[in-house]
């Protein structure tokens, strides 16, 4: 996992429908956060994300999801198939395709779902899970990440026990 603190990467990124994205300058901060259509990890957490969203949303922090699987061995994770994904799941954050995957590196993402948030000076606060739940155990409720926001927007120091997020393995070319 990568150091607390941390410089957030630059990137400008086509969402599905080819928009290019770039994260903004003036919020409270941003979270991105490494998905793709297929996971049954992604699957667990996807209406999760529609209230992590709204969340966000509350507070000013922008938030995206990045796609940056090798759609050539994984079709499903195709841009035409992500729009039907965000549509079904309710996304209204900007979910965009990183046909390189060298946004992925320069963030040292490692799975799907995986979870970056960076506070308004692109420091990062928190990395890891959205929750304690998995797939075959609870019903998601993204307590873990929800709760790193309310810290970074109530100027308390970043949450000390921060786990790994656990998925599905980035499909590197």
């Amino acid at each position: 996992m990568i150091r607390l603190g941390t410089s957030m990467p630059p990137f400008n990124l086509p969402d599905c429908r080819g928009n290019q994205w770039s994260p903004a300058s003036k919020t409270a901060g941003t979270l991105v956060v490494f998905i793709c259509n297929h996971c049954p990890f992604v699957i667990h957490v996807a209406k999760t994300l529609v209230g992590i969203h709204a969340l966000c949303n509350e507070h000013n922090i922008e938030m995206v999801g990045i796609n940056s699987n090798d759609i050539d061995a994984y079709p499903d994770d195709a841009p035409d198939n992500m729009i039907e994904t965000a549509h079904a799941n309710g996304w209204q954050f900007p979910y965009l395709f990183d046909a390189s995957q060298q946004v992925a590196r320069d963030f040292s993402a490692a799975c799907t779902p995986d979870v970056f948030l960076y506070d308004g000076q692109n420091k990062l606060f928190y990395r890891g899970q959205i929750d304690e739940s998995r797939p075959s155990n609870s019903e998601s409720d993204g307590k873990t990440l929800k709760d790193a926001i309310q810290s970074m927007v109530s100027g308390e120091p970043s949450p000390t026990n921060q786990k790994p997020a656990i998925g599905c393995n980035i499909k590197w070319k």
